[in-house]
């Protein structure tokens, strides 16, 4: 599904990515693991078109994303969730959820709406509350749920436990445990696998912008 060969990057003129590879294959998933600041956010917004490659390439179900612009890309069915949540304050949790269906051809916002409700029905309550009223842990289930949205073929998760209470941890887990055996691919960035090693197929461990090692879960 996903495949990222010897990818370099850099962020004003610091070399952020060092050749970095990582397949992600259809319906698995997989964690990126790293300190802070070992690259897996410069991954992610690479792969979303938000930074530009200097060498490499990612491809998509066998299409050169560095060929497309970012709207493209969601486009494809990739869903982003960041560790910064991303979200507009003053928009309401709803409209935060549909932001990227809003932009595509080919997804209904009914249809997706249902879908996120199903899988978390307690946003369901919240729907007309705008995000800068939400606590952090209620801004990642958002998040998320934004994701899943227009996600239909890959999510990116980038820290998706970090600084959210144990309960709310549990909860983001169990849903992403309920998308294992499903049609969509997963890619969880963590500076540990704490809450996710059970979650995935195999690790990528990546230090300084390179590969250190690929283990088995």
């Amino acid at each position: 599904m996903l495949q990222i060969e010897s990818l370099h990057v850099s962020i004003q003129s610091v070399e952020a990515l060092r050749g970095l590879s990582l397949a992600v294959p259809d319906g698995a998933m997989v964690g990126l693991v790293g300190r802070n600041g070992a690259g897996k956010t410069t991954l992610m917004r690479s792969v979303m078109g938000h930074l530009p490659i200097r060498s490499g390439s990612i491809v998509f179900d066998g299409q050169d994303l560095g060929a497309l612009p970012a709207h493209r890309r969601a486009a494809l069915g990739v869903g982003y969730m960041p560790e910064d949540r991303g979200l507009v304050p003053e928009l309401t949790v709803e409209e935060n959820i549909l932001v990227p269906v809003w932009v595509s051809r080919v997804l209904r916002a009914e249809e997706r709406l249902a879908l996120v409700y199903r899988v978390l029905p307690e946003l369901m309550e919240m729907r007309e509350r705008r995000a800068l009223l939400l606590s952090g842990g209620q801004q990642k289930l958002v998040a998320l749920a934004r994701a899943l949205a227009v996600g239909t073929r890959l999510l990116l998760l980038d820290e998706p436990f970090e600084g959210v209470a144990p309960v709310l941890s549990k909860r983001l887990a169990d849903v992403i445990a309920g998308l294992k055996g499903s049609a969509v691919s997963v890619l969880i960035a963590q500076s540990d696998l704490n809450h996710a090693r059970r979650l995935v197929d195999h690790e990528v461990v990546i230090e300084r912008g390179a590969n250190a090692a690929a283990v088995p879960a």
